[in-house]
């Protein structure tokens, strides 16, 4: 992101997320209403865990918000994290130890080991209390407010569970899942988050890294357990000859306007948004906690054990697609601010207006 920038801190059993979004424009509607649907939306999906009945993702308002809209300061916010209550001992900040609830033996496909070998942390703890994917839920918080910007500019971005285990129906599904937790193993999918409404002309091609597809692939890859992006028809369009491919041009009837009958571009050319629905798809890999866990080793004795387990879900595709869709929504409103420009949202409507005239 070029104009909006975007921190968050804290750890999955610490007393709280915190995140601050900069960079969004004055008057943009914004309040806890808006915050508590789209947790209520991450929260939900077949085969997620206890965690979820524990929190309720609530976000406070800190700053950058007075009487509903924003003010054009840092927007901050913080979730307070309610099991914390039972790790405090685990998770405090200052004490003189022992560490209770350490951890010595990492997970295959988790952040672990790879973390303990950067860092240097013989606890792996710190790794994975920072690498959960409990830190989304406030990128969901924080992406609220380019989503209700996103709304202002008449921009909608929604998602869907395309698969779940090989499975693309819902019955198939459900079925993949409780087939995978009887076993206890985890199973992924692939998600699809679509943005209708954009206009043409959003990224650029004329350096690498304006292309707005570069933006959207870190983006959602930049979300726990995806392994693989792709826009429009994607890898399917590698084995298809150009003539499937590509979407023709024609005049609508009064030749004021070239048009396209089809979208497998999934609406962007060359880097840049063409005016179609943006279709952006995801695949998650399974969770790398199992029940059933893999082999691994114990690096403290020095000898093989079965991998570490922590509290975790057996599916994560309907929230990774929630997610996505915040993610996009932010990369969406920072290419509209950086094409459009504007301090207030008044400025940023009347630059886009003008625009399309």
């Amino acid at each position: 992101m070029r104009v909006l920038r975007m921190l968050t801190a804290g750890e999955s059993h610490g007393p709280a997320l915190t995140g601050i979004l900069e960079g969004l424009p004055a008057g943009v509607p914004f309040g806890t209403a808006q915050l508590r649907e789209q947790a209520a939306r991450r929260r939900a999906g077949y085969g997620r865990g206890n965690r979820m009945k524990i929190e309720d993702d609530a976000a406070d308002i800190l700053g950058g918000v007075r009487m509903g809209k924003t003010t054009g300061g840092p927007l901050a916010l913080s979730i307070v994290n309610k099991d914390f209550k039972n790790w405090a001992e685990v998770m405090a900040a200052e004490g003189p130890g022992p560490r209770k609830r350490a951890v010595r033996v990492p997970r295959p496909g988790h952040a672990d080991l790879v973390g303990a070998l950067k860092y240097g942390h013989e606890d792996m703890r710190d790794v994975l209390e920072r690498a959960s994917a409990r830190e989304t839920a406030m990128r969901v918080a924080l992406a609220t407010a380019a989503r209700s910007l996103l709304s202002e500019m008449g921009v909608q971005v929604r998602s869907r569970v395309v698969s779940v285990g090989g499975a693309e129906d819902d019955a198939g599904m459900k079925a993949a899942v409780d087939a995978a937790k009887a076993a206890g193993d985890t199973v992924g999918g692939v998600f699809e988050v679509t943005a209708l409404g954009l206009p043409p002309g959003l990224g650029s091609y004329a350096q690498w890294d304006r292309r707005l597809e570069g933006d959207l692939a870190k983006a959602v890859m930049s979300l726990n357990a995806v392994k693989g992006v792709e826009v429009g028809l994607g890898f399917a369009g590698a084995s298809l000859r150009g003539s499937e491919v590509h979407d023709a041009f024609y005049w609508n009837a009064k030749r004021t306007k070239v048009v396209r009958k089809t979208n497998r571009s999934g609406g962007v050319d060359g880097g840049v948004t063409t005016g179609e629905p943006l279709v952006v798809r995801g695949a998650l890999k399974p969770i790398a906690t199992l029940m059933n866990p893999l082999p691994s080793v114990d690096l403290a004795a020095r000898k093989p054990a079965a991998a570490h387990i922590e509290r975790s879900d057996t599916c994560a595709v309907p929230a990774a697609a929630v997610i996505a869709e915040s993610l996009i929504c932010l990369e969406l409103a920072d290419h509209m601010l950086l094409k459009f420009g504007g301090d207030s949202l008044k400025e940023l409507k009347a630059h886009y207006a003008a625009s399309r005239r």
